[in-house]
C-alpha cells in the first residue's frame, strides 16, 4: 500500500502542477521519476523493486500498450496515404541507423561483444511519443511533423521486437534459440497484427445490427473493451500486443469515428494514469547504485545516443522531404527511449545472457537521460511553432513578409489564423 499511497499523492502533485507544467519546462513524467527514485531502496526506503520483479514488467507492458492504442486512433488514414513516404523513410533508414551507431558505441566504448552490443543498439532504437506530448498533440505544430513522430513511435516498437528476440537467443544459452526462431516471431507479429485489425472491424459489425448498440453513457466503454480483450488476447496466443494496440486504434478510428470520439476523453486519462504509474515504478530502478555501476564509456554511449546518434540519423532519412529547417530539428530531438525500451530491457535482463546486467543498466540509465531531456523541452519545443505567422504587415495589406516553415498557427477556435487568408 505504500507505493499505492505514493503514487496518489505524486499524482496529486502533478494534478495541482499540470497547469505551470503545460507552459514551462516543468514535467509531469520528470516528477513520477524523481518521486518513484527517492521512495525507493536507493533513497528512503519505503518501497523494494528489483529488475526482476513482476510489477515492473506488467506496469511498462501496460502502459505502452495503453499509449499506442490512444495513439493509433489519432493516425489518419487519408493522410496517411498521402504521406507515408517520410514515416516510411524514418522507419527504414533512421531505424536502422540509430541501432547501427549505438551498437557501434557500445561496443567501442563499453567493450560489450558485437552480439549484445547490437542487442543494446535494437533495445534503444525504438522512440516514443510519450514524452514528446506537446509535440503530438498540439494543433500549432503542423501536422505532417505530427504525424511522423506519432507514426514512427508507434510502428518502430514493433519492428525492433523481432531483433531483440533473436539477439537474445544469438547472445544467450542455446537453449533460448528456439523460442526466439524466425517463424515464432514472424507469427507474433502476424498475429498481433490481425488480432489488432479483425476485432476493431468485428466488434464494428455487430453494433450495426438492431438490437445491439451502446447507451450514450456507456459509449466511452466499448472501446476499452476491445483494447481490454485484446491485451488478454494477444497474451494468451503470445501475439505482438504493441503491434495489436497501435493498429487496433488506427483501425477503430477509421471505421468508427463516433466510438473514437466518445473514447478519447476517457482514453486519454487511462493512457496518463498507466504512464504515471510506469514511469514511478521505472523510477524505483534509478538507484545510486546503478548509476554507479555504470562506465564512462556507458556514460559517453547515453549522451551520444541522445544528443548525436539519434539525431544525426534523422536528419539524414529526412534529406530532400518538404520539412523546414525547424521541423527537421524537431524531428531529429524528439527521439525519447521509453516504455519499450523498459520492456525489452527488462526481456535482456530476465533472459541471463553473459553480459546481460551491463547491458541493462547501459539501457536503464539512456532512459533515464531521455526522459529528463526530452519530457522538459517538449513544451519550449512546441512553442516554437506558436507564434504569429504575420508581422509588421500594414492595413493594405502591402508590406514584407517574413520567410515561414509551417502552415499557420491555429487560433483558439482551431482555425487558420491571418497567414492562410493571406496565401488566398
Amino acid at each position: 500500500m505504500v507505493l499505492v499511497m505514493v503514487f496518489g499523492v505524486a499524482l496529486l502533485v502533478a494534478v495541482l502542477l499540470s497547469g505551470l507544467a503545460a507552459r514551462s519546462v516543468l514535467s509531469t513524467s520528470l516528477l513520477f521519476l524523481a518521486g518513484g527514485a527517492l521512495v525507493s531502496d536507493g533513497f528512503l526506503g519505503l518501497i523494494h523493486i528489483s529488475p526482476e520483479s513482476d510489477i515492473v514488467r506488467v506496469t511498462a507492458d501496460l502502459a505502452l500498450f495503453a499509449v499506442l492504442f490512444t495513439d493509433g486512433m489519432h493516425v489518419a488514414f487519408p493522410e496517411l496515404r498521402q504521406r507515408w513516404k517520410n514515416p516510411a523513410r524514418a522507419l527504414g533508414l533512421g531505424m536502422p541507423l540509430a541501432f547501427l551507431g549505438i551498437a557501434l558505441l557500445a561496443h567501442f566504448l563499453v567493450g560489450l561483444d558485437w552480439t549484445t552490443s547490437f542487442l543494446v543498439g535494437a533495445v534503444l532504437s525504438p522512440t516514443d511519443p510519450v514524452f514528446a506530448s506537446a509535440i503530438v498533440g498540439r494543433k500549432e505544430v503542423p501536422a505532417r511533423l505530427r504525424q511522423l513522430l506519432n507514426i514512427e513511435s508507434g510502428v518502430n516498437d514493433g519492428l525492433a521486437l523481432p531483433f531483440v528476440l533473436v539477439l537474445i537467443a544469438a547472445a544467450g544459452p542455446s537453449g533460448h534459440a528456439e523460442d526466439a526462431s524466425l517463424d515464432t516471431i514472424a507469427t507474433e507479429l502476424t498475429l498481433g497484427l490481425a488480432f489488432g485489425v479483425a476485432l476493431p472491424l468485428l466488434v464494428s459489425f455487430l453494433v450495426r445490427f438492431r438490437l445491439l448498440g451502446a447507451e450514450p453513457k456507456l459509449q466511452p466503454l466499448m472501446p476499452l473493451a476491445i483494447g481490454v480483450s485484446l491485451y488478454a488476447l494477444c497474451h494468451l496466443t503470445h501475439a505482438n500486443p504493441y503491434l495489436a494496440a497501435f493498429s487496433a486504434g488506427a483501425v477503430l478510428a477509421s471505421v468508427s469515428p463516433q466510438a473514437k470520439q466518445a473514447f478519447e476523453p476517457l482514453g486519454e486519462s487511462l493512457a496518463e494514469l498507466a504512464k504515471f504509474a510506469a514511469l514511478l515504478v521505472f523510477g524505483a530502478l534509478l538507484t545510486p547504485s546503478l548509476f554507479g555501476d555504470l562506465s564512462i564509456g556507458g556514460y559517453a554511449v547515453a549522451v551520444l545516443a541522445i544528443l548525436l546518434i539519434r539525431p544525426a540519423s534523422m536528419l539524414l532519412s529526412l534529406v530532400g522531404t518538404e520539412f523546414d529547417r525547424r521541423e527537421k530539428l524537431t524531428a531529429a530531438w524528439f527521439g525519447p527511449k521509453g516504455f519499450a525500451s523498459v520492456v525489452y530491457g527488462l526481456l535482456v535482463l530476465q533472459a541471463g545472457i553473459p553480459e546481460g546486467e551491463e547491458a541493462f543498466t547501459l539501457i536503464a540509465v539512456t532512459i533515464a537521460f531521455s526522459i529528463v531531456a526530452h519530457s522538459s523541452t517538449d513544451v519550449p519545443v512546441a512553442r516554437v511553432f506558436d507564434v504569429e505567422e504575420l508581422v509588421g504587415i500594414p492595413d493594405d495589406g502591402v508590406g514584407p513578409r517574413l520567410p515561414l516553415g509551417n502552415r499557420g498557427r491555429r487560433d483558439a477556435d482551431g482555425k487558420q489564423a491571418a497567414a492562410e487568408k493571406a496565401e488566398d
